[in-house]
Parts: structure tokens; sequence; C-alpha cells
């Protein structure tokens, strides 16, 4: 088991185990379009990586495991751990499927940590919002990148949640001003969206240099279903790839997903 924290009001947090939400997770982030459209930006992002010659690679909270399944497919030495019993089962069963090998270790990323290696490439998807501390286990999963190796986070962003929350208006906007607006971490809410300038500055603080920053969904999400409804999904999704790499753009989107490389020196 993960530490448990206690919070500002003296509440004990805790990193989140999907055991119990399985196959509602699978339904409502995978088998939609917005979770190809997430596949589909991340697989663009590490294309490159991927074509490389055999590289390690740890999968910190793997989930369902589909961005390991697709580097080993290639040939690359995947290490992969979640904190979720039945999220790990799932994985070796994906990888099973594909007569594909890789470690597979249950515990929670910052304690399995401890015990491994550096890696070329460490993956960390869709977990730091829902950690207890958010910080302090990132830095514990970004150490194990190698010298001049490369970390790919992606993280539910607090900056979307504040937008979203204020295009619903009526009895969200106080909540908002007092930051009280954010996911309780029940069903699929996030507790810890994190704010994107802040944890890029935290990679370069822990001597990362960012070579990719992509926005998924920039635009879909603040779409209510009868504006999607009336919507061409091709040209949204067109519009989406416009502007995901954007500046301007990137850091409204639910997801950030940031490519960094370790320096060197």
């Amino acid at each position: 088991m993960a530490d448990q924290i206690k919070n500002a009001q003296g509440k004990v947090v805790q990193d989140r185990n999907f055991d119990k939400l399985v196959d509602k997770f699978e339904k409502k982030v995978y088998d939609t379009v917005k979770g190809e459209w997430r596949l589909k930006l991340l697989k663009e992002d590490l294309e490159t990586l991927r074509s490389q010659s055999q590289m390690s690679i740890w999968d910190a909270g793997c989930g369902f495991a589909q961005i390991s399944q697709w580097f080993a497919q290639v040939g690359h030495d995947v290490t992969l751990c979640d904190l979720s019993h039945q999220m790990l089962i799932r994985a070796r069963e994906n990888f099973a499927r594909q007569n594909l090998t890789g470690r597979f270790i249950e515990g929670a990323a910052q304690e399995v940590a401890e015990t491994l290696e550096s890696f070329d490439l460490v993956l960390f998807h869709a977990v730091l919002e829902w950690l207890a501390e958010p910080k302090q286990t990132l830095k514990a999963v970004a150490d194990k990148v190698s010298p001049a190796g490369y970390f790919s986070l992606l993280f539910y962003n607090r900056n979307s949640v504040v937008i979203r929350n204020t295009l619903k208006g009526g009895w969200r906007l106080p909540y908002l001003m007092n930051d009280e607006y954010l996911g309780k971490g029940k069903k699929l809410t996030p507790p810890n969206p994190q704010i994107p300038e802040e944890v890029c500055s935290w990679l370069e603080e822990w001597g990362f240099e960012i070579q990719v920053h992509t926005g998924i969904r920039v635009f879909h999400d603040y779409m209510t279903p009868e504006v999607i409804e009336q919507s061409s999904i091709d040209e949204l999704l067109d519009l989406e790839y416009r502007y995901c790499r954007e500046p301007t753009y990137r850091n409204m989107a639910r997801y950030i997903h940031i490519l960094a490389k370790r320096r060197t020196s």
C-alpha cells in the first residue's frame, strides 16, 4: 500500500487505486473517440523513440499498457508497474494476447522506483492527477530517467478544469474563486489536476529539456453533446490537430503530454 497522507484539512488522502473501476475505466476512457485521439497523439509524440534501437522502458502506472505494448511490439525491453492489482492483470492479459514479454510489478510507482535502476525512457501517463503527493512522486519517478534519457508525462490539466467549470457557470463560480472546484477523486474525476506551467518548471529544475508539448482535446471537452452531435467529428479532429501544439491553445487542453530529455550536464 502507498503511504497515507493528510491534507491541509487533516483528512487522510492516498494514491488512487482503480481495482473497483477497471471495467468502467476501460469503457469511459479507452472505448471512445476521446481515448482513440489520446493514443493517436501519444504515439505520434513517441514515434521517433519507438523507431530507435532497443531501449529500456519503465511504464510507471501502466493501466492497460497500450503504449507499453506498442513499444514491446518492436522489441523494446519493458518494465511495468501499477498500484491496481486488477489493472496489472489486464495489462498482463493484453501482453499475453500478443505474445509479448514484459516485467510486471505490483505497487505504487514511488515505492517501486526505490527497487529499480534507471531507464532510457520512463512513461508516466494519467497518474499524476491521482496522487496524494503529486510533485514528490513525480520527482521519484523522474529520477529513474538515465542521463540523456527521456521522460514521457501525460497529466490532467488544471487549467482545463477551471475553464470547463466557468463555462458551466451557476453555483460553480464561487467555488472557482476559492479553489474548491476540484474533483473529490470519486469515480473518474481526478482530485489533483496539475498546472502545465508549474509541471514544466519542475522538469526544467530537475535537469530536463522539454522537446514536445502537446495538448490533448483542446476543444472537444468544452463542447456540449448537442454541439458535438451537430458537428463533423473528422472536421473537429482536424481542428484539434491544427492547434494541439500551438502555445496559445495547448495549455487549455484536457490533458497535457510532455516529452522531456534529461540533460547530461
